[in-house]
């Protein structure tokens, strides 16, 4: 049986990394473009005796350029499937600990070769850019990857408390409904947050509109989300540089940032 921290990994790689493919194959166009006539249920697993049905997954169900992710749910019949042993498996896979121990049982290639091709040329893109460990040099890819790490932030937290992870669901519990939010300025497109209200959680992805955030943790420009999110710059410089602005209470914005941190490690 996994301990608890790989089920926290876990969890984050089935709830927050894994559905980033779809903005993935949305934003890249050559990766659009070989979805275009595609109709396929995929699926990444993680075989565990302890879990409801034998295994922890998150599956998709592609239809072209649309993309239905069921995160942390098990489809019985994926046309492709990655099942990988166990969840440490999985997690070493994802943290990039690739070989022989760790390598998915590969389920549906036979029949589906160009569904499995495609899938796996998203996967790559995805380890490609969460890899990176400076920043990319033009700026639509910068783009992407800030949306990225907002979008896996905020459903990684997000998943965390639905686990019970002993800081994040104590700040969950005693929050009023409250949002937090992470901007740039002048990129209306990049933009994530989350919602909480007495222990629970909701992730989004782009700005909530229905009233202003509690907190927002803005930045002065994608270059600068950068060097916080990748752990360039010392998030407390970037503050003083004006490069981060923490649109409410510090206090909140070091909370937020722990968190933050946690993710980062448990991804790693």
């Amino acid at each position: 049986m996994a301990n608890q921290n790989e089920m926290y990994s876990n969890k984050i790689f089935l709830c927050a990394a894994l559905p980033l493919l779809k903005t993935i194959v949305q934003d890249v166009p050559s990766l659009n473009k070989k979805f275009k006539n595609i109709h396929c249920i995929y699926q990444v697993s993680a075989l565990d005796p302890e879990a409801p049905d034998g295994k922890w997954a998150t599956h998709f169900q592609v239809n072209g350029d649309e993309w239905v992710i069921h995160a942390n749910k098990v489809d019985t019949r994926p046309f492709v499937e990655l099942e990988f042993k166990s969840v440490e498996a999985m997690n070493a896979f994802f943290k990039g600990k690739i070989g022989p121990a760790t390598l998915p049982k590969m389920k549906g290639v036979a029949k589906h070769t160009k569904e499995f091709i495609a899938f796996m040329m998203a996967l790559l893109k995805m380890a490609n850019l969460l890899g990176l460990t400076t920043p990319p040099e033009d700026e639509e890819t910068q783009r992407l990857l800030v949306k990225l790490y907002f979008y896996l932030l905020s459903s990684g937290i997000s998943a965390l408390n639905k686990m019970g992870h002993p800081a994040i669901h104590e700040w969950a519990l005693k929050s009023p409904d409250r949002v937090y939010a992470w901007k740039v300025n002048d990129e209306p497109t990049v933009s994530a947050f989350i919602r909480v209200k007495a222990g629970k959680s909701k992730a989004g992805r782009g700005e909530y509109k229905r009233a202003l955030p509690f907190f927002t943790m803005r930045f002065d420009s994608l270059k600068s989300a950068l060097g916080t999110l990748m752990s360039i710059d010392d998030m407390l410089e970037s503050v003083r540089e004006g490069k981060l602005i923490m649109d409410g209470a510090p206090e909140f914005g070091a909370q937020i940032g722990a968190f933050m941190l946690e993710i980062g490690a448990l991804a790693k």
